[in-house]
């Protein structure tokens, strides 16, 4: 189609002029957020501060996030659950520098003071770990503090320290030493059904041993059985255990019976010795010497396969030196003094030294004995109590007692403490050669050193003092353990027996006296009578009568003032109470004066009233006087109503 000229140049004139598109409807414009710059950089401050405590999330992180929102909720744990013990990592810092302050302590052989510093920090803010503890209780076992350990342990119990199996093996181990084998297994029970750890191979090791060394062999035997049920599986220590127990009680065929299970569950190949000196028993006993020794070739032989530890070869010393075979023992024990190289081997013990003290002794030879026993310390073996205590016994049964005193002599040079039984041996030694005074010497020793000796090691005493007839210094024993002892009827008939025989039944009466005063002490009927029969002899009987009702005259006077003491601290504390509290909540006699006052007034003006009611101005005014009584009458307090009586004066409060 052909276009004009002019509407060409009219169309190409449209074409070159500029266009304005105005924008799409669907387009929206941004407005400002923000009135004022003010209000915007406040909201950047806000975002960067969420930022910060809220950093931007990966996609990991965000994961995580959304599923532990996803999560359930814990269940709140009982409070009264038994808690877990803490692990060895927190022995750092502060915590690690008490540990050691208190190890070094121990190596000082200050416990007193470690086991003091141990109880300050359980309330400081350095709290000791359950490891410290550890090592206190083990250092009070080691010296047979039995009751400090028991003490300690109970304070952390307290304290809420969780106990690690560590701890609950000390104190089975010292229930045991203690001849208490069924508080060990109490205790056991309630560790095994209610505490989170588990128990571990040395915990049966330590419970079998106990209970044979207390002669529980059949006890013994079902531990063994319940540690298999825990699948813990029974080491050639626990076997060695049980066959020494059936040696001590002469059974053989239970000796061979448990080698027998043993070598089974080891596939017949024993490597571990500590099992050949209680199997060495067992042939000995059954007169198999040749087979004994056969065993102590396999065991100890140059061309041996099996591992020799101390322990193992401690056992073979005894079973040599108990049945003949000393010499051999002997040359043993030379041999391993040979071997013994610390810390790379150690062959030997204390207990290698002890078993061959007890060689010498039974072989009569006293002196080569404490030769033995003094060259402890030149194989870094320390002797402990119980070890000067084992030599001191074996010198007093054969009438050494002065080569004991010499041997309890040196304990104090090596550093050892002598314990009760190490008193009462000395002091029984001297009781039988009779050297009264120095046996009781021993025993006033051992109470000035903070030990306590049982009631039946003080009527020895008291017995072999009053037999020489030194009656005074047994009553001087007496006044010094009635405070620390719980007497028995016996323990005081003794002592007024002894005392009424040489006629001081006045001292007799001041027993009396203090029996009655104690509390925890019981003057029983029985002993009543006796001390009756004893004032008899010499026409005093009565006098025992007017103690006793002075003595209760005495009680009764004094809880009188106990009540009446009690009765004043109340009323000094209700005046004090009354003091304080705001007077509206008592009231004051003023108060009750005017109250009284007012009520009084109202009734007088509720008559005028109802006289002013006959004149003929009955309405208003009775209405008014009965609202006035009423508020008066019911004490109420209300402004409007006081400042609307006539009658009523205002009343402070």
């Amino acid at each position: 189609m052909a276009l004009s000229k002019s509407t060409f140049l009219t169309h190409l004139k449209t074409l070159a002029k500029p266009h304005h598109h105005s924008p799409p409807s669907f387009i929206v414009l941004r407005h400002l957020s923000f009135i004022t710059p003010e209000d915007a950089a406040a909201e950047r401050r806000r975002r960067k501060r969420r930022l910060r405590v809220e950093p931007p999330l990966s996609t990991a992180q965000r994961s995580q996030q959304q599923a532990q929102q996803v999560a359930q909720p814990k269940p709140i744990q009982n409070p009264n659950a038994p808690k877990f013990p803490e692990p060895v990592t927190v022995l750092t810092g502060n915590r690690l520098n008490l540990h050691n302050k208190i190890l070094k302590l121990i190596r000082e052989n200050d416990l007193d003071e470690a086991a003091l510093y141990t109880r300050h920090s359980v309330y400081s803010n350095c709290r000791p770990a359950i490891y410290t503890v550890n090592a206190v209780l083990n250092a009070q076992l080691r010296q047979s503090k039995y009751a400090d350990l028991l003490s300690l342990h109970r304070f952390i119990t307290l304290a809420g320290i969780a106990p690690n199996v560590i701890t609950h093996n000390l104190i089975f181990q010292t229930f045991l030493d203690c001849k208490k084998p069924d508080t060990a297994l109490e205790h056991y029970k309630q560790f095994a059904n209610e505490s989170p750890v588990n128990p571990s191979p040395t915990t049966y090791r330590i419970l079998v041993k106990g209970l044979v060394d207390n002669g529980k062999l059949e006890k013994a035997l079902e531990m063994k059985e319940e540690m298999a049920e825990k699948g813990l599986a029974p080491d050639p220590f626990v076997y060695s255990y049980l066959m020494l127990g059936c040696a001590n009680s002469g059974d053989s065929e239970g000796i061979f019976k448990l080698f027998e299970e043993l070598k089974e569950k080891k596939d017949g190949a024993l490597e571990d010795g500590v099992v050949y000196g209680s199997l060495m028993k067992g042939y000995f006993m059954r007169g198999m010497e040749k087979e004994a020794m056969e065993c102590y070739e396999e065991a100890c032989g140059e061309n041996s396969k099996v591992k020799m530890s101390a322990v193992a070869y401690n056992y073979v010393l005894d079973a040599l030196s108990k049945n003949g075979k000393f010499d051999e023992a002997l040359r043993l024990f030379y041999r391993m003094k040979n071997e013994h190289s610390p810390p790379r081997r150690l062959a030997m013990n204390l207990g290698s030294f002890n078993v061959i003290a007890d060689g010498y002794c039974a072989e009569g030879k006293f002196k080569e004995a404490m030769e033995v026993f003094m060259l402890m310390g030149n194989n870094r073996c320390s002797p402990d109590t119980l070890s000067f205590n084992n030599l001191i016994d074996q010198l007093c049964q054969n009438g050494l007692l002065g080569e004991a005193e010499e041997l309890y002599g040196e304990m104090g040079d090596k550093g050892v403490s002598p314990d009760e039984y190490t008193y009462v041996l000395l002091m029984d030694a001297c009781f039988e050669v009779n050297r009264i005074d120095d046996g009781a010497s021993y025993f006033r020793k051992m109470v000035v050193s903070g030990l306590r000796p049982n009631l039946a090691v003080y009527n020895r005493l008291v017995d072999e003092l009053v037999k020489v007839g030194k009656v005074d210094e047994a009553k001087l024993f007496y006044d010094t353990m009635v405070k620390k002892l719980k007497m028995d009827d016996a323990s005081y008939k003794f002592m007024m027996k002894a005392l009424s025989d040489v006629g001081k039944l006045d001292e007799v009466l001041k027993m009396v006296d203090h029996i009655l005063d104690d509390e925890s002490a019981d003057f029983s009927e029985e002993l009543q009578e006796f001390v009756k029969e004893e004032l008899r002899k010499e026409g005093r009987e009565e006098d025992l009568t007017k103690l006793m009702e002075e003595k209760e005259r005495l009680k009764a006077e004094a809880k009188a003032r106990e009540i009446e003491a009690a009765e004043a601290a109340k009323r000094s504390a209700k005046a004090a109470v009354s003091s304080l509290l705001p007077s509206k909540l008592f009231g004051k006699k003023e108060d009750e004066s005017q109250s009284t006052a007012a009520t009084e007034n109202t009734i007088d003006a509720s008559s005028g009233g109802e006289a002013q009611a006959q004149d003929g101005n009955e309405g208003p005014i009775q209405e008014a006087t009965v609202i006035e009584s009423v508020d008066v009458d019911t004490n109420s307090m209300s402004e409007s109503t006081v400042a609307d009586s006539d009658v009523v004066d205002r009343k402070p409060f």
